[in-house]
Formats: structure tokens, C-alpha cells, sequence
């Protein structure tokens, strides 16, 4: 008798249980220089920050990324579904990006952005994108963020529902406006409210 053939479909992956305790929601201001993680693995004796030095709480972890080299709201949690929801680019999540940008923001460069750009990886969805004025309840980074003294800089507001791999960066130089800082302020309803780096809260 032959044997049935095994199907080629993958069963989709069970989610993550829910923690026992309650759900925990964590928002931290994850400062310039600070590994998206808990551990800096494969790197022995690196002097790199991780999550570990700020945030000494069991069993939570971070819902998504935020470059090292980028500033901001980054929430962790114990619960896999809620974290799942956070990160997984299916949800289209909105999240909220302050850009400082080398060169003067046009409404042509908004245009652009608004309407989608086309990356290596393909074409973006379009983002919210507006110009505004540079934060004045913004802390100073450390280190300083350097400039040239010949070329004019300015902020823009931008508005996403994808996660790519340094896609703000990315976007901004494809229409000429190469970012020199980025802070994540906002995540779905959740804001950085007045967490200097470093701090975490209770959501």
C-alpha cells in the first residue's frame, strides 16, 4: 500500500502562550548607543549598552526594534500575543518617527514620502509626512549629532504602518534628505509622554 504523501503546506505556528501573571506593558526610552536587546551575543567584551542596563524586569521582552544608532519609545512585554500585535507588520500598527534631516524639507520631498518610495526592497507604503519645528521639550543627545556648517537642517514628522530595516533612514535620503537623528515618539496610542533616556514606565 503506498504511504500518503506529505503535504508541502507548513501548519501556521502556534502564538505564544499568554504570560501566567498579568499582562506587563513596559514603554522605555531607549537612549542613542542601546542594543534592542538583552544580551550583546557573539560580541565577547564589547562595551556595548543592551536593554539589561536599564530595564530590570523578568520575562519581558521588546515588541519590534529600534536601531542602535536611533533614540525613542520602545515597549516591552511578557505577553507573546500582545507582542506579536506590536511588532508584526500584518497589524499596520502606526508609528510615529521626529526625523532631524540634513537639507531643507520641501513640499515636494513630502509629496514623495506620502505617496510611497521606492526603496531596493520595493516600493513603500505611503506615510503621513509633514514638516515641523524642531522639538523644544527634545533632551540633547549624547553624543552631539554633527552637522556641517554649510548645509541647512530641519525636522519632519513621519508617520508609518511598516517596519522595514532602517526604512526613515532610508526613505528620507531617496528624496534628499539624509537623517542625522531619529526619535521614535509614538507606538499605536502609546507616547514617550515625559521619559528622558533611560527611564521606563508602566503603560
Amino acid at each position: 500500500m503506498a504511504r500518503p504523501r506529505k503535504s508541502n503546506m507548513s501548519r501556521p505556528r502556534a502564538p505564544k502562550p499568554r504570560p501566567t501573571g498579568p499582562a506587563r506593558v513596559i514603554l522605555l526610552n531607549k537612549p542613542w548607543g542601546v542594543l534592542s536587546q538583552f544580551t550583546d551575543k557573539g560580541t565577547e567584551g564589547s562595551a556595548r549598552e543592551t536593554l539589561s542596563n536599564y530595564v530590570n524586569v523578568p520575562e519581558v521582552y521588546p515588541a519590534g526594534r529600534l536601531d542602535r544608532d536611533s533614540e525613542g519609545l520602545l515597549i516591552l512585554t511578557n505577553d507573546g500575543r500582545l507582542q506579536n500585535r506590536i511588532a508584526h507588520p500584518d497589524t499596520k500598527l502606526p508609528k510615529t518617527y521626529l526625523a532631524q534631516v540634513e537639507g531643507e524639507v520641501t513640499e515636494e520631498a513630502l509629496a514623495l514620502l506620502r505617496s510611497g518610495v521606492a526603496l531596493q526592497d520595493g516600493m513603500t507604503r505611503p506615510a503621513k509626512a509633514k514638516r515641523i519645528d524642531p522639538p523644544d521639550w527634545l533632551w540633547p543627545r549624547d553624543p552631539p549629532v554633527r552637522y556641517r556648517k554649510s548645509v541647512p537642517d530641519s525636522w519632519v514628522e513621519l508617520i508609518l504602518t511598516e517596519g522595514r530595516n532602517r526604512q526613515v533612514r532610508r526613505m528620507t535620503a531617496a528624496v534628499g534628505l539624509p537623517t542625522l537623528r531619529l526619535i521614535r515618539w509614538k507606538i499605536g496610542d502609546w507616547t514617550l509622554g515625559g521619559l528622558q533616556p533611560g527611564q521606563w514606565r508602566d503603560a
